[in-house]
């Protein structure tokens, strides 16, 4: 333990942020770049200051650019929300896709395509706001019902049984209403078309929500230690819960809202920083928010460029990847967390 401190404390915290923000820009340049269509940076660069306008460069505005943004917010959102879960539950298998909570937004979704086939996307993200804090209810209801609390192993076990429950509703409602091909494409966990208009609607959520995060971290850090550490240095420790359920849902509907379903980001994230930079969430959060983006945008250039000009569901790639990190996790019991 004492070598990992130091390791933590060798590099100063200035420079990993540093680092990661190189490493984000790295990516989303990329992101821009690669794909099944050939453009250089230059086209990227005058895509980005509006600059010249050709073929390529009127693609990358219109469909790459959005597309990148949108895989920027989601990560963050993402990782976000989960790091704020593990740390508020002490669980370190707390993840939105895995408790519940976006199979909420997901059935909320489907209800709403089939009873307002008409309805905006306002109207969409809104429902997937409903649809999550009804899941997050459930979850976790339910585990504090069991027998001796709300542990993680229930949590978890809470968080599966209700998603299977309401990924299940979604599946009926989608085949009774004959909508199964509409809702799949807001459910498969993807960023195809993706526009300016849905981003203008999504983002000022997101953005309040992070804010918000970055707010009460140091109130997070201290309830991640301990509950009666946080209550005897005078902490309303419910306000600061209810106000943290609240960033996660909106972060999580916003996801939903925005490319479906998708595990494993929230779970993945918050462990690999808090590695690198130790467990004050102070610093946790926002790095966490840099590292979500960047990984999200390396996973939608991997799915855009495998097998161009067919694409891998980004979710798929991200399963892939997180399922065996998941299944670490419960081999060492969450003992590095």
């Amino acid at each position: 333990m004492t070598m990992f401190k130091n390791k933590t404390i060798s590099i100063p915290m200035i420079a990993k942020f540093i680092v990661g923000a190189i490493l984000f820009v790295t990516a989303f340049m990329l992101a821009i770049v690669l794909g099944a269509a050939d453009t250089s940076l230059k086209d990227a660069w005058s895509a980005i200051t509006f600059g010249a306008t050709n073929e390529a460069i009127t693609m990358i505005r219109e469909i790459r650019l959005p597309r990148e943004i949108a895989a920027v917010l989601v990560g963050a959102a993402l990782a976000v929300s989960g790091a704020i879960m593990q740390g508020m539950t002490r669980n370190p298998l707390a993840d939105p896709g895995l408790l519940g909570i976006t199979a909420g937004g997901n059935f909320a979704l489907a209800v709403t395509l089939a009873l307002l086939p008409s309805a905006n996307y306002f109207t969409v993200m809104l429902a997937c706001f409903v649809g999550t804090a009804l899941g997050t209810l459930l979850v976790f209801g339910i585990g504090m019902l069991a027998k001796n609390g709300l542990t993680p192993v229930k949590l978890v076990l809470a968080g599966s049984a209700i998603s299977a429950m309401l990924y299940a509703l979604a599946e009926g409602i989608s085949l009774y209403f004959r909508i199964s091909k509409n809702v799949s494409m807001w459910t498969s966990g993807g960023l195809i078309g993706t526009t300016w208009g849905q981003l203008q609607l999504i983002i000022p959520f997101i953005l309040i929500g992070l804010i918000v995060a970055m707010i009460l971290s140091r109130q997070l850090t201290i309830l991640s230690l301990n509950e009666e550490i946080a209550v005897g240095l005078g902490q309303n420790t419910k306000y600061i819960k209810i106000i943290l359920l609240l960033v996660i849902i909106v972060l999580a509907g916003a996801s939903v809202a925005l490319v479906g379903s998708m595990a494993f980001i929230g779970l993945m994230v918050p462990h690999i920083v808090r590695f690198i930079i130790g467990t004050d969430y102070r610093y946790v959060l926002p790095m966490s928010a840099i590292c979500g983006a960047t990984f999200m945008l390396l996973a939608d250039t991997l799915g855009r460029t495998i097998y161009a000009p067919y694409e891998t569901p980004v979710a798929a790639i991200v399963a892939m990847l997180g399922l065996p990190f998941f299944l670490l996790i419960v081999n060492k019991g969450g003992k590095g967390y």
